[in-house]
């Protein structure tokens, strides 16, 4: 468990407003806390250290050029095989975390790299020399990532209240996700308590770019689910093949 926030987007108090979102997460983080701030964008992680111990995992991770940088919470299955290819494409590697690949994985596939991963994470990608920021989501949702838009601000956090410490946020109520919660006892992604904030929903990317300081948003699925149906199967067959 570890925790990432971050924006795209000018805003007044930066330093204050990164370290007061930093503070909400470093529970999820007690091993060691980053900022990294760019023209006009910011990431924070905060890290509880499982793969890779030592200075090498601690986040943002960039390439080579230092041209991407990223930030992950949760964990890659399959980053072995993932790394291997990667250096057999001539990436050089300094640790041995599974997010370390990341940079690298966007530099080589841009968007198709999180249809490579396999795993329970969230990520944010930030493309430095485009000033475009990617969010993504595991397939099942599994862990968290939460969002706010407006027409020049994007920010994030795999927590709502890291994410409420953004300045300008409609955090009015939202009557809908209540009446679901106290139904469901979730909130189905991507509304949240709050009208301002929305959730990353499982298997989602979102992009968006800084362009005259006006940020242009777009999401897609780099997954979807599609159940096959047999028509001939009964109700007896169905119970038995499920046990």
């Amino acid at each position: 468990m570890c925790g990432i926030a971050g924006w795209l987007g000018y805003i007044e108090n930066s330093t204050e407003v990164a370290d007061s979102m930093m503070n909400k997460l470093m529970h999820r983080g007690p091993d060691s806390q980053k900022l990294a701030y760019f023209d006009g964008a910011a990431l924070i992680h905060t890290r509880l250290s499982i793969i890779d111990l030592s200075e090498a995992g601690i986040q943002p991770h960039y390439n080579e050029d230092n041209t991407v940088a990223t930030i992950v919470n949760g964990e890659i299955y399959n980053y072995h095989e993932l790394k291997e290819e990667l250096i057999l494409k001539g990436h050089k590697f300094f640790g041995h975390s599974d997010c370390e690949i990341m940079p690298h994985m966007y530099e080589e596939y841009k968007e198709g790299m999180f249809a490579k991963l396999r795993g329970m994470f969230s990520i944010a990608v930030y493309d430095i020399k485009n000033n475009k920021l990617l969010l993504a989501r595991d397939r099942f949702g599994i862990k968290p990532l939460f969002y706010s838009v407006d027409d020049k601000k994007f920010a994030f956090a795999s927590e709502l209240n890291a994410l409420k410490k953004f300045p300008d946020i409609n955090l009015t109520p939202d009557p809908q996700s209540i009446a679901d919660f106290s139904v469901l006892f979730y909130i189905p992604a991507p509304s949240t308590f709050y009208t301002g904030i929305k959730a990353v929903e499982p298997s989602q990317y979102m992009t968006a770019e800084l362009t005259d300081n006006k940020i242009h948003l777009e999401h897609k699925f780099y997954y979807e689910w599609k159940p096959q149906i047999n028509v001939n199967m009964t109700e007896f067959h169905a119970v038995n093949k499920a046990d």
